[in-house]
């Protein structure tokens, strides 16, 4: 239960709030001192740089265009701050535009699915962008005319509003979209939407709360060094764990056994006649059933660790036990797995109702789902990983042979003999 609970909280303080919180505290500790300055400029060119290369490397178009936008408003911000308006009050209405339209870019971001960069679809976000670029400078320009006033319109007249050195309208923004960010990770957990969350804040800090100039660029680029690693993070979830049933995928089995002692036991596990179940109501069924295995699977007792296997095969280790101490979890698990109540429904709609097989009213639509299990632990005979889940794989086709939603042990001495 409290790793249930934890997993999410971290998924979304690791790596974007822990990035955040340590640029802060670097920047109002003043631990940079007089090289602040200096340091700034580099680190967005270098930002910039590495999110490009490797956002084009692995296709994400969403991190490309995300740290395109970072940067050039830091760069209009700058330049606007550095003397070159031509009238006073361009700096000013320069940062209100940008800090309404670098939420709703990056909330826009985070929504859109991968496109591809160099895709019709790519062109016409740079498009936007370009666009955007194209609006501030008209806003430096036109200054006069009505519209532009909206920019810095007051809903509130308070005392501590006008303290924040941001416009109402670029606040209600910044909130909205913070909400937005933060209801959509509930959703879907991943750690790209956390990330968008945080870059977004590390983005209002900088317009915010920071000082004009090194301070603010700093902040701009570790909205995008967080993008960035939040990127290199998801690819190495996507690379460990199994996207369709949120369970460790093989990668991560080879890993975990790296890591085992010298006794431990594997658990091979196959769904019983996945394939003609698969061929005669489809894929997606299948994948419905796959998921509801796995979520057995995952609440199995006794220290035991799941992985999905390859295609229906599924794994479990459980270390620092023998095999005939497994035996009663492996039971237990496959007694749910039978008695998950999975029913089809009219236009191919499915669901499954319950697993108190009490609570069935009717069999009509339902579908039996098995499964068979072969185990084998770790012994003088089986040395390596690959003979002990050998090993388990022929206890697996005993069960097989034996007729199925069986477990089968091998059958090393006649106390494991199952």
């Amino acid at each position: 239960m409290k790793s249930t609970a934890v997993r999410p909280l971290l998924s979304f303080l690791v790596p974007g709030g822990l990035l955040f919180l340590g640029i802060s505290v670097v920047l109002q500790t003043d631990l940079l001192g007089e090289s602040q300055q200096a340091v700034a400029p580099i680190y967005l060119y270098g930002v910039a740089i590495a999110g490009i290369l490797l956002g084009s490397r692995f296709n994400r178009s969403r991190l490309v265009f995300a740290i395109l936008v970072l940067f050039l408003a830091d760069r209009a911000l700058v330049h606007f701050a550095s003397g070159k308006a031509v009238y006073a009050e361009m700096p000013r209405l320069v940062s209100s535009a940008i800090a309404l339209l670098l939420p709703l870019n990056l909330a826009a971001l985070s929504q859109v699915r991968e496109r591809g960069i160099l895709t019709l679809r790519g062109v016409c976000r740079l498009g936007l962008i370009l666009v955007q670029v194209l609006a501030v400078f008209l806003i430096s320009r036109y200054w006069y005319l009505s519209i532009v006033g909206y920019l810095d319109y007051t809903f509130v007249g308070t005392a501590f509003l006008k303290r924040i050195p941001l416009s109402q309208p670029a606040l209600f923004t910044f909130g909205a979209t913070l909400l937005l960010l933060g209801l959509r990770f509930k959703k879907r957990k991943g750690v790209f939407e956390s990330g968008f969350f945080w870059a977004l804040l590390s983005v209002l800090f900088a317009l915010a709360v920071s000082k004009e100039g090194s301070q603010s660029t700093i902040y701009f680029a570790t909205a995008g060094l967080i993008l960035i690693t939040s990127l290199i993070e998801t690819s190495y979830s996507m690379a460990f764990q199994d996207e369709l049933t949120g369970l460790p995928g093989r990668r991560a089995l080879e890993e975990a056994f790296l890591k085992l002692g010298g006794s431990y036991t594997v658990a091979m596990l196959d769904i019983d006649h996945f394939k003609k179940f698969n061929d005669k109501h489809g894929h997606d069924v299948g994948d419905q059933v796959l998921r509801m295995v796995a979520s057995k699977l995952a609440k199995v007792n006794g220290g035991g660790k799941p992985f999905r296997y390859g295609g229906e095969e599924f794994a479990v280790i459980f270390p620092g036990k023998l095999a005939y101490e497994t035996i009663p979890y492996l039971e237990k698990l496959r007694e749910a797995v039978e008695n998950a109540d999975f029913v089809l429904r009219s236009g191919d709609r499915r669901r499954r109702v319950s697993d108190n097989p009490k609570k069935k009213k009717s069999s009509r639509g339902r579908l039996s789902i098995t499964i068979s299990i072969g185990v084998a632990e770790r012994n003088e005979r089986l040395h390596s990983p690959q003979q002990v889940i050998k090993a388990a794989d022929k206890a697996l086709y005993r069960a097989k042979k034996a007729g199925r939603n069986k477990v089968k042990t091998t059958l090393t001495t006649k106390r494991h003999a199952a």
